[in-house]
């Protein structure tokens, strides 16, 4: 398999700074050894008579560039003029334009899809951008065969639309960044590196997976990489070196294999998909319309702490997101014992209010600093809140890391979507000298196993509603480490097995207070412990910023 490898350059923006590129890769070839292929990005072609004058050495020979170069077509109307052909041709010794869209298939192997230009606003589309129907002649060549996996390099000059999705962020107005359609390409083409430019930035995303965990084969990663102008002043990345085996050379297994900071899909994220194709007029090969979500049914009342209670409890009319009004949670449709503005709430345990989610004291706790998190709206599991819930909730998940770890204290919490109708994070404070995070992994893994149940642990930048859509019913638990556990409920679920774990010899060794029922506290008690705790959670609370 090493006689397969490929050493690939890539640029960015060149914008006729030819001499500094071509010196420059002379450089790390003359360090590194020599490269198979430098592929560029964005504007070739300078505007200015300069630029012109250098491209002209290079186009009459004088000069030549020293490893074979593929660009792609203009990015601007100005520099139109210097590409002969729409179809791709060689411009010079060792400069390849590759042409207005395509595949390009060495003899290693390695493919090579590519649109050159920028997304047509307007019929017909100017000389320097791509159409609907360009991608779509693309695209339906390669995902009609069956064989197709996906490609090894994707080549556009705009970023795709969302990238950042579930990533970290660039360092761009991403108002105003990409396009849809390039997202709905690289969606569809998979490709293990994706490269861009023209946003004068430099940009790695972590890599993101192209299947749904647990509902789908594994397939191989992608990586997008976005590359600054070559020689900007702020001295941003503009080369990018990397070493590549052909898809069509690897065994399965270990293309497939996944890195540790691997995130979700940035281009499925609910509400994007048919309607946003539509936007975009790009629609290839078919697209099937994603299937209906089941609404979830009612259950059984829960309490504080997630359990059972005979007075009765909160009802879930409608637990699904309604893209049209996704900031309106759905009503209960009967008394909820955790909606905030429900009479039922028993607002002594109350200990801070954000905009979105509130924190309580658990009723009946296994700690005397045992909290939930609970959105202040009605919505029965996490993987049904709106971004902005989920925004605050991941906040006040990370200010009590801060304030349980201020204390000596580790932070694990887990939900129980299972005969519970309004979402329940439950938050547990371990001390650090009772037990190691691997010894609580290894007791919920155990205790799981005599119960017949295979906890499964997912990547730390999962997102849930990937695994679970609406409606079904699981358990998880999220470590101080960031591990985190799944286990899709099936049939029958011991409603208090996360406290029963926790509560064990091997945790926190309080056996006789693993059912809540066990724990109940007066009303003065359950003030006295609630007033504690919002005194000393006070330094860590945002919700009392101005």
């Amino acid at each position: 398999m090493g006689d397969q490898t490929l050493r690939v350059l890539t640029c960015g923006d060149v914008d006729g700074r030819l001499t500094a590129l071509f010196n420059r890769v002379r450089t790390i070839q003359k360090k590194s050894g020599p490269f198979d292929l430098l592929l560029c990005v964005g504007e070739f072609f300078g505007k200015t008579a300069e630029a012109q004058a250098e491209w002209q050495e290079y186009k009459s020979g004088a000069k030549k560039a020293p490893i074979h170069t593929c660009i792609l077509g203009a990015a601007s109307q100005e520099t139109v003029k210097n590409y002969p052909s729409p179809d791709g041709c060689e411009l010079a010794v060792n400069i390849t334009y590759l042409g207005r869209r395509g595949v390009f298939a060495g003899a290693s192997g390695l493919q090579i899809a590519y649109v050159s230009g920028r997304e047509a606003l307007q019929e017909p589309a100017p000389a320097h951008c791509f159409t609907p129907k360009d991608l779509s002649a693309l695209v339906a060549p390669l995902v009609s065969n069956s064989k197709f996996r996906g490609v090894d390099i994707l080549l556009t000059s705009q970023w795709p639309r969302g990238v950042w999705q579930y990533g970290n962020q660039p360092e761009v107005n991403t108002k105003f960044c990409g396009a849809g359609s390039v997202a709905d390409l690289a969606d569809k083409l998979k490709p293990r590196y994706h490269f861009a430019a023209i946003e004068g930035a430099h940009y790695e995303r972590l890599p993101y997976r192209n299947h749904m965990i647990l509902q789908e084969n594994a397939q191989h990663v992608s990586r997008f990489i976005a590359l600054a102008p070559v020689n900007n002043p702020a001295k941003k990345k503009f080369l990018y070196a990397f070493t590549m085996v052909p898809m069509k050379s690897m065994e399965q297994a270990e293309l497939v294999k996944q890195p540790q900071d691997v995130t979700e899909n940035p281009y499925r994220h609910p509400g994007k998909d048919k309607n946003q194709r539509h936007k975009t007029g790009f629609d290839p090969a078919g697209d099937e319309e994603p299937a209906s979500q089941k609404r979830p049914s009612d259950g059984d009342g829960s309490p504080w702490d997630g359990e059972r209670r005979g007075q009765g409890g909160p009802g879930e009319g409608d637990g699904q997101q309604h893209h049209k009004q996704p900031r309106r949670p759905p009503q209960p449709t009967g008394p909820c014992w955790f909606c905030l503005a429900s009479p039922q709430v028993e607002k002594h345990l109350v200990i801070s209010i954000g905009t979105h989610c509130y924190l309580a004291l658990a009723k009946g706790g296994l700690t005397p600093y045992h909290v939930l998190v609970l959105p202040i709206g009605h919505y029965q599991s996490v993987v049904e809140l709106a971004s902005e819930v989920v925004e605050e909730m991941e906040k006040y998940k990370a200010v009590l890391h801060k304030f349980y770890k201020s204390r000596g204290e580790r932070c694990i919490s887990f939900e129980r979507n299972y005969r519970s109708q309004h979402l329940q994070l439950q938050v547990v404070p371990v001390p650090l000298d009772r037990c190691a995070s691997v010894d609580i992994k290894e007791a919920f893994m155990v205790q799981a196993q005599e119960q017949q149940m295979e906890l499964m642990e997912i990547p730390e930048h999962t997102d849930l509603k990937q695994i679970a859509p609406p409606g079904t019913p699981y358990f998880y638990v999220e470590l101080d480490t960031g591990e985190k556990l799944f286990y899709r409920i099936q049939k029958h679920f011991p409603l208090q097995f996360g406290r029963e774990v926790l509560a064990s010899e091997a945790v926190l060794n309080i056996p006789t207070r693993a059912d809540w029922k066990e724990c109940k506290q007066t009303r003065e008690e359950e003030e006295q412990c609630s007033g504690r705790l919002r005194d000393a959670f006070k330094p860590f609370d945002f919700a009392l910023e101005d």
